[in-house]
C-alpha cells in the first residue's frame, strides 16, 4: 500500500480523470438548466439563482476539502502514510457536522436568502421549492467532498471521477422525467429535477465510502469520527479556513452583482445563467490541470523538492492560458448556436452572444489566478492569495461591475469586463509572488505541524 500511495504520478495521470470529473460535475448543473430552460424560462433562472446560494454552502466544505488535499499530499510525500490516514479520518468528522449544520440552516433560511435578490413571486416561489428539497442533499454533498479529496490526494482522481459520473447519470434522467412526463409519469418541474439531484447525491455517497474502503483499507470507526485528534482538526483548518473564506467572500460578492444584474431584467439574468453554463466549459482544463498541480506540489513539498515544484507551476501556467484562450474563442465563434440550446428568446441571445466574446479577454486572467493561487495555497501560503483575492473581488469586481454594468449602461457585458480586471489582477500579483519565491520561507511546513 505504501508503494502504491508514494508513487510519482505525472500530471496528465491525475489531470484527464479531474477533467473528466469536473466536465460531469457541471454537467449536472448544466442539465437541470437546459431540462428546465425547455420547461421554463423563469424556472431555469430561480434554480440558477438558488444554486448559486447552495454553491455558499457547498464552499463551506471545501474548508475540509483544501486542507486534506494539501496535508494529505504532503504526508504521503514525507512517507508518512499513517498521518495521512488519520487527515483522511478528521476531514470526514469535519464534513458530517458541517454538513448536518448547513441542511438546518438552509431549510430555516432559504427563503430568506431569495428574497435578497429582489425576484419577482413566481422566481421566489421555484426557488423555495428547488433550496428546500436540494438543501436535504447538503450532509451527502460534505461528505462526497471529504472523500473524494480523500481519493484524489492518494492519486486515486478516476475513482473520484466514478462517483461523479453516477450523479450525473440519475440527475440526466431524473431531469428528463421530470420534465417530459416519459412513460406517462407527472410533470413534476423543479421538484422532480430537484429530487433527482437528492437521490443522485446519496448513492454517491454509498459509492464512494465503498471506493475509499477497498482502495485505500482506510476505515472510519465511530469511536474515531466522534473524537477525532484535534491537532489534525487544527491543521485543517489551518489551511482550509483562509481558503474557503476567499471562496465564500467571492461567493457573496457574486451575490451582490447578481442583484445589479436582477435590476437590468429578466433577459439579462437569464443570459448570465445561460453563459455562466457555457463558460464553464471554457473553464475546465484550466481548473483540472491547476488541481493536478496542486497535489503534485504538495508532494514535492512534502519531499523538500523546492525547485521542482516552482517550475512545475510555471509550465502547468503556460498551457493553462493557451488552453482557456482556444476555449473561449470555439464558444464565441458558435455562441448564438449554443445559446440556442438554451432558450429560443432573442432577447436573451442578443444579450448572451457579446458577453462570450468578452471570454476571450477574461478567461486567460482567470487562468493565472487559478493555477498560480492554486500553487501557492498548495505550498501552504494561504494568506497571501485570501488578502489579494478578497481586495480584488470587492474593490474590482464589484465597483466596476457597478460603474460598468450600471453607471455607464453596458449591461452584463460591463459585468464581465469588470470580472476581467478581477482576474487580470489577481493573476498578476500571484505571479509576482511565485516567482519571487517568497513562499518557500511562508509555506507551510509539513514535519513541524505533524510530528
Amino acid at each position: 500500500m505504501q508503494t502504491k500511495q508514494t508513487e510519482q504520478l505525472s500530471l496528465f495521470k491525475l489531470t484527464w480523470p479531474i477533467f473528466i470529473e469536473l466536465a460531469l460535475h457541471m454537467g449536472t448543473g448544466i442539465i437541470a438548466t437546459l431540462m428546465l430552460a425547455n420547461y421554463s424560462d423563469a424556472a431555469a433562472s430561480a434554480v440558477g439563482v438558488a444554486n448559486q446560494i447552495l454553491n455558499v454552502f457547498i464552499l463551506i466544505f471545501s474548508v475540509t476539502s483544501v486542507g486534506a488535499t494539501i496535508l494529505i499530499g504532503q504526508a504521503i510525500g514525507a512517507k508518512q502514510i499513517k498521518k495521512s490516514r488519520d487527515f483522511a479520518r478528521s476531514a470526514v468528522t469535519l464534513n458530517m457536522g458541517l454538513g448536518s449544520m448547513m441542511v438546518v440552516v438552509i431549510l430555516l433560511f432559504g427563503e430568506t436568502f431569495l428574497n435578497l435578490f429582489g425576484l419577482s413571486d413566481e422566481l421566489v416561489e421555484h426557488g423555495v421549492l428547488f433550496l428546500q428539497i436540494v438543501g436535504l442533499s447538503l450532509f451527502a454533498e460534505a461528505l462526497i467532498i471529504a472523500l473524494s479529496s480523500i481519493l484524489r490526494s492518494h492519486g486515486l482522481t478516476k475513482h473520484a471521477m466514478l462517483a461523479t459520473l453516477l450523479i450525473d447519470i440519475i440527475t440526466a434522467v431524473g431531469a428528463i422525467l421530470a420534465v417530459t412526463g416519459w412513460f406517462g409519469l407527472p410533470i413534476t418541474g423543479v421538484a422532480g429535477v430537484a429530487w433527482a439531484i437528492v437521490i443522485a447525491r446519496f448513492s454517491a455517497l454509498i459509492l464512494l465510502f465503498w471506493l475509499v474502503k477497498r482502495n485505500l483499507s482506510i476505515r472510519f470507526p465511530i469511536r474515531d469520527l466522534i473524537r477525532p485528534k484535534q491537532e489534525d482538526i487544527r491543521a485543517l483548518l489551518q489551511i482550509g479556513v483562509p481558503s474557503a473564506g476567499e471562496n465564500l467572500s467571492y461567493q457573496f460578492s457574486q451575490i451582490v452583482i447578481t442583484g445589479f444584474i436582477a435590476t437590468m431584467g429578466e433577459a439579462s439574468l437569464a443570459a448570465r445563467i445561460y453563459v455562466m453554463n457555457l463558460t464553464m466549459v471554457a473553464l475546465l482544463f484550466t481548473i483540472a490541470i491547476a488541481q493536478g498541480t496542486q497535489l503534485l506540489i504538495a508532494r514535492d513539498i512534502g519531499g523538500k523538492r523546492y525547485n521542482e515544484a516552482r517550475l512545475r507551476a510555471i509550465k502547468t501556467l503556460k498551457i493553462a492560458m493557451s488552453a482557456s484562450l482556444i476555449a473561449s474563442f470555439g464558444l464565441a465563434l458558435f455562441g448564438e448556436q449554443l445559446l440556442g440550446l438554451f432558450t429560443s428568446n432573442p432577447d436573451i441571445i442578443a444579450v448572451g452572444v457579446p458577453v462570450l466574446w468578452a471570454m476571450l479577454l477574461l478567461e486567460p486572467g482567470r487562468a493565472m489566478n487559478i493555477v498560480l493561487m492554486g500553487s501557492l495555497k498548495s505550498v501552504g501560503d494561504v494568506r497571501f492569495p485570501v488578502m489579494i483575492g478578497i481586495a480584488s473581488m470587492w474593490g474590482v469586481a464589484v465597483v466596476f461591475s457597478y460603474l460598468f454594468g450600471l453607471q455607464l449602461g453596458l449591461g452584463i457585458l460591463g459585468i464581465w469586463l469588470a470580472f476581467s480586471l478581477d482576474e487580470w489582477f489577481r493573476g498578476f500579483f500571484a505571479f509576482r509572488r511565485w516567482k519571487r519565491g517568497a513562499w518557500q520561507e511562508k509555506g507551510f511546513q509539513f514535519e513541524a505541524k505533524t510530528t
